[in-house]
Formats: C-alpha cells, sequence, structure tokens
C-alpha cells in the first residue's frame, strides 16, 4: 500500500477546497477539528482581555463575565453553509481549550476595510490585513497577513517574509506552528514568519504564556472562518523542531557511546540509552577537555522526581563550579516538594545565587527538555522548552544569595560541563557551537 505524506494531504485537501471540490468533513491525518461545522460547542466569548485580569476573578465574577460575552457572541456570531461568520463586532471567538505546542490550519475570508488576527494562548496576535486599505499601509498593511504584528518594532516576526495573501475577497489559508513561543506561519503555502519568538503582548519582561485559548479576532468588519483543524505537538516532535532550527555550527561533544572527550567525575557518571546520566548518590563536576570563550550549548535533560544537577558554564576545572566558575545554571525540578522554600535564584535555570530564570515551562519529571544557553561575554541566555527563562549580564549582579562572592564570574573561558547532585539526571544530543570573537 502506497502511502501518501501528511504535508501532501493537507495541500490535497487545501487544493481541493481552493477549487470548490466538496471534500469529506475528516480532518487532515493527525488533525482534529476545532469547529464542527453546525454549532459553537467548544467555543465561548471573549473579548482583548489579560489572561491574568481573568484569573484573579472569582468564580462568581467569572460566571457574570462569561454569562455577558456568551451574550454578546450570540448577537454578533453565526454559521451559516459550515462557515463561522463575524459582522465585525463583539467579543472574539474563544476556544475552550487551551493548547500549548500545536499546530493550527484556518481558512479565512474577509471584506475591505476590515481587519482582524488569530490569538494564540489569548495573546495578540496572528495579523489579518485587508492588504488593499492604504489608510493602513503606515500599519504594515502592504506587507501582507500573517505576522506577528504586536511583536516589538525591529523584533523578528513583526512583519511578514514575503507578501502571500489571496487577491483581496478570496479565501486563504493558514498553518501555524508554535513550539514555546517560537511561532512559524505559512500563508498560502508560503512561510511568512519563521520560528520568531512570539512575545508576551501582556507583559513583555515574561515569555508567553505556557498555555491558553485560540482566538478569533473580530475587527471593523465582516469575517468568515472554515476548516479549523489543530494538533497537538509532543514533546519529542518539539524538541526535534527546537534543534533542528539555526543548528549551523552546533557539533555534538557526547558521543553517545562513552565519554571520550570528557574529564572530571568520569567515574561517577555513566552512559544509558544514549544519554550521559549522573549516578545515583553520585556528583562531582563532569566536564569537556575543551575550553570555550563565547559559545551557545543544545542539549536535551530528562529529570527524576525531585532531580538537581547543573550546568557549569566556563569552568576552570576545580572548585565549585557556581562560584569558581563563571556560575552554575540550575537543572532542578522546581515542583517538587523538598524545595518549595528555595531562594528564587536556585530554581531551575536561573544563574545559581545570581539571577533568578522565570519558572513555569519546565516538563514533568521523566519528560525531555530542550534546552540552548548562549553565553556571550558576561552576558548568559537560557531558552528552555522554546521560551526564554533567563537573559542577564552577570557583570551588573551586585546581590548574591547568603551574601556569598562569586569570585569566578568574571571568567573569560573555561570548560563546560554538568554539576552533579547525587541524582540520577540524563542529558542527550549535547551540541556546542563556537561563537565568534572566542
Amino acid at each position: 500500500m502506497t502511502r501518501i505524506p501528511v504535508t501532501a494531504l493537507i495541500t490535497l485537501v487545501f487544493v481541493t477546497l481552493a477549487c470548490g471540490i466538496p471534500v469529506s468533513a475528516a480532518a487532515p491525518p493527525g488533525f482534529e477539528p476545532l469547529f464542527n461545522g453546525h454549532d459553537f460547542n467548544g467555543w465561548h466569548g471573549l473579548g482583548h482581555f489579560d489572561p491574568r485580569d481573568l484569573a484573579a476573578m472569582t468564580q462568581e465574577e467569572r460566571g457574570a463575565k462569561h454569562a455577558a460575552d456568551l451574550e454578546d457572541m450570540r448577537q454578533h456570531w453565526t454559521i451559516e453553509n459550515g462557515e463561522i461568520v463575524n459582522d465585525g463586532h463583539g467579543v472574539y471567538l474563544t476556544s475552550d481549550r487551551e493548547f500549548g505546542d500545536c499546530e493550527l490550519l484556518i481558512e479565512y475570508r474577509t471584506v475591505p476595510l476590515a481587519d482582524s488576527g488569530i490569538y494564540l494562548r489569548l495573546t495578540p496576535q496572528v495579523q489579518i490585513w485587508d492588504t488593499t486599505d492604504t489608510e493602513k499601509f503606515t500599519l504594515g498593511a502592504d506587507k501582507g497577513s500573517g505576522a506577528l504584528w504586536n511583536n516589538s518594532e525591529g523584533a523578528a516576526g513583526k512583519d511578514p517574509l514575503v507578501l502571500a495573501d489571496q487577491p483581496f475577497g478570496e479565501w486563504n489559508r493558514m498553518r501555524i506552528r508554535q513550539v514555546g513561543s517560537r511561532t512559524s506561519v505559512w500563508m498560502n503555502d508560503q512561510l511568512v514568519v519563521n520560528h520568531a519568538v512570539m512575545e508576551n503582548f501582556w507583559d513583555r519582561s515574561r515569555p508567553l504564556f505556557a498555555k491558553g485559548s485560540v482566538q478569533l479576532q473580530t475587527h471593523g468588519g465582516e469575517i468568515r472562518w472554515r476548516n479549523l483543524y489543530v494538533r497537538e505537538i509532543p514533546p519529542d516532535e518539539a524538541n526535534r523542531i527546537l534543534a533542528d532550527k539555526n543548528d549551523a555550527g552546533f557539533n555534538h561533544v557526547f558521543n553517545g557511546r562513552d565519554l571520550v572527550g570528557w574529564q572530571g567525575a568520569t567515574g561517577n557518571y555513566e552512559v544509558v540509552s544514549s544519554a550521559v546520566r549522573c549516578k545515583p548518590n553520585s556528583g562531582g563536576t563532569l566536564f569537556t577537555a575543551k575550553q570555550y570563550g563565547n559559545f551557545a550549548a543544545r542539549l536535551e535533560f530528562k529529570l527524576p522526581p525531585g532531580g538537581n544537577n547543573g550546568l557549569a558554564i566556563r569552568y576552570p576545572g576545580h572548585g565549585n563550579p557556581a562560584y569558581d566558575g563563571m556560575c552554575e545554571l540550575q537543572v532542578l525540578d522546581n515542583d517538587s516538594p523538598k524545595y518549595t522554600e528555595l531562594d528564587k535564584r536556585q530554581y531551575h535555570g536561573s544563574a545559581y545565587g545570581m539571577t533568578p530564570a522565570v519558572r513555569g515551562y519546565l516538563r514533568p519529571p521523566g519528560t525531555w527538555n530542550f534546552q540552548e544557553t548562549t553565553v556571550r561575554g558576561s552576558t548568559i541566555r537560557v531558552e528552555l522548552n522554546g521560551y526564554v527563562i533567563l537573559d542577564t549580564d552577570l557583570s551588573q549582579v551586585t546581590e548574591f544569595m547568603g551574601e556569598s562572592p562569586h569570585p569566578g564570574k568574571d571568567l573569560e573561558r573555561g570548560h563546560f560541563g554538568f554539576a552533579g547532585h547525587r541524582d540520577p539526571v540524563e542529558f542527550r544530543n549535547i551540541a556546542i557551537r563556537e561563537d565568534a570573537c572566542n
């Protein structure tokens, strides 16, 4: 039996729809319908509203708001011939389900002078323009739809890579893939946003929310939607997507078989299923034979419940990496009950004792996480599962946990390694890219 690739089947579905040929209501392989084609089961109304304020409401307050939004939704949203129709006014159509890493397929058609968008995780937005509206050219309408319009000026994804809209008045199709905050958008099969970080509109100092609803925005003119499908992306696939993007220059420093090229506490670590693991009740620092100045390191790690380890950054080959090295970046099961009383600078991704990382983006114990650490000069940036959880300049740190000095924090070169703390934490697919100016 000949198997047709998933991408080919998706393309076939869209081409068939574009040609006006009836198709089955079945979702493309791997996807499920987000709209059933005949009622709003699975959807509710909610306008442009900070989800943090919604979460802070009492149950009674949320109930009252939901009822008012539902009444507003009934006035402005209808269904015609299997299409969702909005008259250009009212609250936004909001999915009951919340999504994290996922892929969306959506088709839309709008009218002159209207604009709209798709909120991801209750956050604005993948932009939809009337590309012929000259009054909005100063806002970017002439550049085309599909971009992350609410990103900061000059940020990746703010403008589309190409103008890919269909002639105005025709149906457009979007494919949106989001892993962490890393967002890619295809408009009519053309890539318009390439793995850009979607900013948290509600608080730009923090990463995008880990989960949230999809919203269909209404903004000044009729818009129609059809063929809405969703596919949740499992962790292993998410890790592959993150590892495959911008991978030029990364070289693997662990061969998956033995500890050749590593030194230090080699007797306290073992290789299991192509991963290096700290032996239970053992520890110490295992580090690369090579030293690095400016570099980026990519790896996957898996924590057991309550697991504790760390990444040794510019380690001198002796002493405690948290103090004698540039820093130790924590690798920790944040949600373990035994860690509830820690200093905020001790949780996962933090520059131990110096700068806290943002919490809330670790996967559950026993699941592989993907992390990229970039070290340039005195700065360190940590991206966990597609979210930037730490972006700090250690030269500016003046307050230290326990008032303990960190004499190694200004080191300009050193080894990369793991700081074991007696727990069987595992690491695999370890790759390093040496950056310029080393």
